[in-house]
């Protein structure tokens, strides 16, 4: 059976009718047992993403990797995440970070933990031990919620910045009478991406997967930088408005599930979800330029297929391109340019989905009757 069900996004400057589903009915429930996009998150392994949210900024060194000087140029370079995360989360999360101002010495060498070769969750977790019993004696980790580890620039051999979730069925890392639950690792990836990548890596402790692909030669095919998820360093790295709606940062009355006319994506509707299936729905949304770096990729709206199915790294979110087969802008991905502008037309006749942009900032929904197999 064929279903078609056409999307309109049309400028307009006055309320215009429509129906909608409640907007429970457009959350997807998660499959992966794991980070997916599913609104079903377990919070009994993955943070919840509002309010105060406590970290505690460990600097660790080793013995084949001593630090020299302060630590204070690591804290400068990261510290801004906390802004990022608060704009991005329009207030609700507040991350306060509390830098340890001295250097804790690892009782390992830094080429010992394995990530050079693609560390295992037992390496990490070991990494994480380590550096929580060096720091115990000056800090009481009760009073955190996250663990950040920041090793010094001559620790070649920690490459990558990969996050420490707690399994509630393993023993894990115990401080002061209660467990380490999160932790980010940073290492030399955070001089390429700077303090972003805490952004990045808290976004997997709230339950995010990644958006880039773990396969293949292009690695942001699936969304590239249109979400933090995806291409850290992208001409819009934020997080999309599936994202906002599913970590607590848009309310349901700024979403909308929709089932036909027409809704403003400017306020104080943000977001406009068509449900598809069990566990896929397409999602549509304005970006302007505000937030934009200076590079010349495109704003407009953006439509985007969300499959809360899909494992992390495998595109559990794909946006949908306006431009294909057409080179992007300098210093653009080719995804970067991928918003819809008036005038444009998106169709997936698998789905019976036919998306039409007549504006900028508002979209008609209709479903049409179903056709196919009689």
């Amino acid at each position: 059976m064929l279903i078609n069900l056409a999307l309109t996004v049309a400028l307009t400057l006055t309320p215009v009718p429509h129906k909608e589903a409640p907007v429970s009915r457009c959350a997807l429930p998660g499959r992966t047992g794991w980070t997916d996009e599913g609104h079903d998150t377990d919070h009994r392994q993955f943070s919840r993403a509002f309010g105060v949210i406590r970290a505690v900024m460990l600097f660790v060194d080793f013995p084949d990797a001593p630090a020299s000087g302060s630590t204070q140029e690591y804290e400068d370079a990261l510290s801004p995440a906390a802004g990022w995360l608060r704009t991005a989360s329009n207030g609700r999360a507040r991350l306060a970070i509390t830098p340890v101002r001295t250097w804790f010495r690892m009782p390992s060498d830094s080429t010992a933990y394995g990530f050079d070769r693609g560390i295992s969750y037992e390496q990490h977790q070991r990494y994480v031990r380590d550096a929580v019993a060096a720091a115990d004696p000056d800090v009481d980790f009760s009073s955190y919620d996250i663990v950040y580890i920041v090793p010094p620039k001559n620790a070649a051999a920690v490459t990558f910045s990969p996050t420490y979730l707690y399994d509630p069925a393993a023993p894990g890392v115990i401080a002061d009478g209660r467990p380490v639950r999160w932790s980010v690792t940073l290492g030399q990836d955070m001089w390429r991406w700077g303090y972003k990548v805490i952004d990045h890596e808290t976004g997997h402790i709230f339950g995010l997967p990644d958006l880039y692909a773990f396969t293949g030669t292009d690695y942001h095919r699936f969304v590239g930088g249109w979400d933090l998820m995806g291409l850290i360093s992208g001409p819009a790295p934020r997080y999309f408005g599936w994202h906002q709606w599913k970590l607590g940062w848009l309310g349901d009355d700024q979403v909308a599930c929709a089932v036909s006319g027409r809704y403003r994506l400017d306020g104080p509707t943000r977001l406009v979800v068509v449900k598809t299936g069990e566990t896929s729905a397409y999602a549509v949304e304005a970006r302007s330029r505000t937030g934009l770096d200076a590079r010349a990729c495109s704003s407009g709206v953006l439509i985007y297929r969300v499959d809360s199915s899909v494992a992390t790294g495998e595109g559990p979110i794909r946006v949908m391109d306006a431009r294909p087969g057409q080179p992007p802008a300098a210093g653009c991905h080719q995804l970067d340019d991928a918003a819809y502008a008036p005038g444009q037309v998106f169709t997936d006749e698998a789905a019976g989905v036919r998306i039409t942009v007549t504006g900028e900032a508002s979209v008609e929904v209709e479903r049409l009757p179903i056709q196919g197999n009689m």
